[in-house]
């Protein structure tokens, strides 16, 4: 019998792990539930090797909000990329991911994750790509073990997901061609150089090829298996097109091979997309998957909105969640445009926040945050109003700067606040029964 080292694998077995049980305290569920949706692979526990914080993802979950920072080779500054690691915890990401293109990428890889306690994904990829840039000359010189070296230097780090380009095979790369190619192209890097590589080796896709090999290396380190979307549309017109839609299938099928191999798996979904095709996907998705968790890239639910995508992305990241979409990868006001700054990176995180929460009030009924926020402005408690928001620093420093004459009032109606009017005539009622709960 084999030695287990799987969240997924104990889960099968009937264990309770020490990290099951304190998800299941964080999610507010039962461990037996819980423990019944991992081994179902419905639900993933991230952590990764040597880490902190543990996070589950999943079905029956409270959506999870990830952000991802990284050099690019216009901008290399280490401690930016620390510092934007630490904006994004500070204000509510329950993962990051180290995307860094640039510099010395074990270093800075090594120093995000000293940084911060939650879980840190990443994509290997980028790196065997770029360090086979320089020190062959191109991408498409990159060997196979050291495309396989690059994802095991990763686990042994202490990298608790990985996003892997493997649906990327040449059935798919075939769509793409059939269908004469995209009016936005491909935006994905990772499905970029992987295309390249194949094209120019004439050969398989590796990561697809040698899937059990891949497995092999997450299995002995926990890490969970991000099925990567290397076909995900960068504008609306793509979205949903056979391409994408190969792509999920071929990442279904290994979903299920990555399980029965002991291998904790999340599969990812399309980037840019119109709200009316949201919940198909989301349906197509957890049909094909067996209800894998589903992390959502953004969704950008229209293209003209450069500057403010981070605002587009909650429109479709909010009703992605509310279909069931578990996770949501965020986005800044600099997408599009240029390398997130950390102050695009705290919008984006609490933009991605805002939107998971609206998913939630439908996917599971949570709503106690809202009724508590209510109940507090109908008794013009603004101290209690702001612990129970999002984000409570900018309500406090806007009402601090427009303070208003009537400490119980605020500068929109002054005087003439409509709550203030009339509660002193319903100061003597009984209470509101839903209020009261």
């Amino acid at each position: 019998m084999s030695i287990l080292k799987t969240e997924l694998e104990y889960a099968v077995k009937g264990i309770f792990t020490d990290n099951l049980k304190l998800v299941a305290q964080q999610e507010g569920v039962p461990a037996k539930e819980l423990r019944n949706l991992v081994a179902q692979g419905k639900a993933v526990i991230v952590r990764g090797c040597g880490r902190e914080k543990v996070v589950g993802i999943g079905k029956g979950l409270r959506t999870k909000v990830n952000a991802s920072i990284g050099t690019s080779s216009d901008i290399a500054k280490v401690e930016m990329e620390v510092q934007k690691a630490k904006v994004a915890q500070e204000f509510g990401a329950d993962t990051l991911m180290e995307l860094s293109t640039a510099g010395d990428l074990d270093s800075i890889r090594r120093k995000v994750l000293k940084a911060v306690k939650i879980p840190v994904g990443s994509v290997p990829l980028y790196q065997s790509a770029v360090e086979s840039i320089r020190e062959f000359g191109a991408v498409v010189r990159m060997t196979d073990d050291f495309l396989f070296e690059t994802i095991k230097k990763h686990c042994e780090d202490g990298i608790g997901f990985m996003a892997i380009h493997c649906g990327v095979n040449r059935t798919t790369l075939q769509r793409l061609r059939n269908q004469n190619y995209r009016y936005g192209g491909l935006v994905s890097r990772g499905g970029a150089f992987i295309i390249a590589w194949m094209i120019h080796n004439n050969r398989e896709n590796p990561l697809f090829e040698q899937f059990d090999r891949l497995t092999a290396i997450l299995r002995e380190y926990d890490t969970v298996l991000s099925l990567g979307n290397g076909m995900r549309a960068g504008a609306v017109r793509d979205s949903t097109d056979a391409a994408q839609v190969q792509e999920l299938i071929v990442n279904a099928e290994l979903a299920q091979r990555a399980r029965e191999k002991g291998v904790q798996v999340i599969v990812e979904g399309p980037g840019h997309i119109p709200i009316d095709e949201i919940q198909m996907n989301v349906i197509l998705q957890k049909k094909l998957t067996n209800e894998a968790p589903f992390y959502m890239l953004g969704p950008i639910v229209t293209d003209v909105a450069a500057g403010y995508d981070h605002i587009a992305a909650a429109v479709g990241a909010s009703l992605s969640s509310a279909y069931g979409a578990d996770f949501i990868c965020y986005v800044t006001p600099a997408e599009h445009l240029a390398l997130p700054f950390p102050e695009d990176v705290k919008e984006g995180v609490i933009a991605a926040r805002i939107a998971a929460h609206i998913g939630d009030m439908i996917k599971l009924k949570k709503r106690e945050k809202d009724l508590n926020v209510a109940v507090a402005r109908r008794d013009l408690n603004w101290e209690k109003q702001f612990e129970h928001l999002i984000e409570p620093h900018k309500g406090r420093a806007l009402r601090k700067k427009r303070h208003p004459q009537d400490e119980r009032t605020c500068t929109m109606c002054g005087e003439y606040c409509a709550l203030r009017i009339v509660r002193e005539f319903f100061a003597q009622c009984e209470p509101c029964p839903v209020a009261s709960r």
